[in-house]
């Protein structure tokens, strides 16, 4: 796999770089793994939640509105 960068983002990549101490290269790899794991986990909780809803165990609307209150407060 290629990837083209403008002048700019190289010159950008390489600051980052810089500051975390890693060279661009690795830093795209990393950057690029960890999106793949979060692609994982996120398919991984769909998949679980389907089974879930397949099962019955679903949540009514006033529950699920109370939790979200609770996980993102005003």
């Amino acid at each position: 796999m290629e990837l083209r960068l403008t002048p700019d983002e190289e010159a950008r990549l390489a600051a980052i770089a810089a500051v975390v101490g890693s060279n661009p290269e690795q830093l795209i790899k990393d950057a690029a793994f960890s999106l793949l794991e979060e692609d994982n986990r996120f398919r991984e909780a769909v998949r679980i939640g389907i089974a879930q809803a397949d099962g019955g165990e679903l949540m009514d609307e006033a529950a699920m509105d109370a939790r979200v209150d609770r996980l993102f407060p005003s």
